[in-house]
């Protein structure tokens, strides 16, 4: 087991403040309605080959002990928000779930192996929750004063949030009246590791933000539509909670990517490790067979209407599909979870 490094130099800091997060999740791209890039035909490009991206390990750490999420509500979150995402994360390793489930999507990303081939973990669990209820460091957050949040969360007088560099991480959702720094525009959700120099530690961490008032077109979708998008309907999301549906795709696709790539130096594509291309990356906006582009791909509905992908504990999820490395092909729930 890697043990995650908790100093840095003072030269490697100066560099990595000047580091932009990996983005881990991307909005939609703004195409024009019926446009060639929404077409998708028999090369299934959308759907990743190994033609166009080979997924590469750099020999650092993955999350291999068992997975806590903690979490930070930053501003005003209602109980039934709360608890769809509890839910969520929760159903990562319920084994008990109707299938499709979220539990089989996760078995695509427990294929990842560090270099002594030990599987990223098969149990990710709910860890400590903190209430930042009266935006401690107000309503426009830049990427640095979320670290700031952080470490307001770890070294609080009252019940701080636990550090365990080995296996926990820090989800940081901001309500639907905060913005973040390049929110919408450029991201929905990113994740990365706290700098030793503003928090005390090197901390794998996730930032996703409720859309639902600022971009729900950009950040939601399908569950809104953006206006340039003409001809397109939103679908009914599966929990009745348009923002927070949105959000429960991001949180998938953050918590894989930090499985696999905790410290940006572990699983992706490309050269570069501070633009790095990962595993959910690869098939953003893919969430069944024959998506890419504006097409989400061949999807569940339930009985009143509304659409999914995956089952949980006792909901039902639209989560985006993960890369499968041995296959080379985005992958919904394990095949042996069908």
């Amino acid at each position: 087991m890697h043990q995650f490094p908790v100093l840095l130099s003072l030269i490697a800091v100066s560099v990595l403040l000047m580091v932009t997060p990996v983005i881990g999740y991307r909005p939609w791209p703004h195409l024009k309605p019926n446009s060639s890039d929404l077409t998708f035909g028999s090369s299934k490009k959308f759907e990743g080959s190994s033609e166009f991206v080979q997924m590469r390990y750099h020999m650092g750490p993955v999350l291999t002990a068992n997975i806590t999420v903690h979490i930070v509500w930053y501003g005003r979150w209602q109980k039934s928000q709360k608890k769809i995402i509890r839910e969520f994360i929760n159903s990562i390793s319920a084994v008990d779930a109707k299938r499709p489930s979220v539990a089989g999507w996760w078995k695509t990303v427990q294929l990842y192996t560090d270099q002594t081939g030990a599987n990223i973990s098969h149990t990710v669990h709910l860890g400590e929750e903190k209430n930042d209820r009266f935006y401690s460091h107000g309503k426009k957050l830049t990427r640095l004063s979320i670290q700031s949040v952080i470490k307001s969360a770890v070294t609080a007088s009252t019940k701080p949030l636990p550090i365990n560099p080995r296996s926990g991480l820090f989800l940081l959702l901001t309500s639907d009246d905060v913005y973040v720094q390049d929110f919408c525009g450029q991201v929905c959700g990113f994740h990365y590791f706290t700098f030793p120099s503003i928090v005390g530690y090197t901390l794998p961490y996730a930032w996703v933000g409720n859309s639902a008032k600022l971009c729900p077109g950009v950040c939601a979708y399908p569950f809104a539509v953006p206006k340039y998008m003409t001809g397109f309907k939103p679908l009914k999301s599966p929990n009745g909670d348009v923002g927070v549906d949105g959000m429960i795709s991001v949180i998938g696709h953050e918590i894989a990517e930090l499985a696999t790539n905790p410290l940006v130096n572990a699983w992706y594509a490309g050269q570069d490790p501070v633009a790095p291309v990962e595993i959910a990356d690869l098939c953003e906006g893919i969430y069944g067979t024959g998506g890419g582009g504006s097409y989400t791909g061949q999807l569940l509905n339930d009985k009143d209407g509304a659409t999914f992908n995956m089952n949980g504990i006792r909901r039902r999820y639209l989560v985006q599909w993960v890369w499968n490395h041995i296959l080379n092909y985005c992958s919904g729930p394990n095949a042996l979870d069908q």
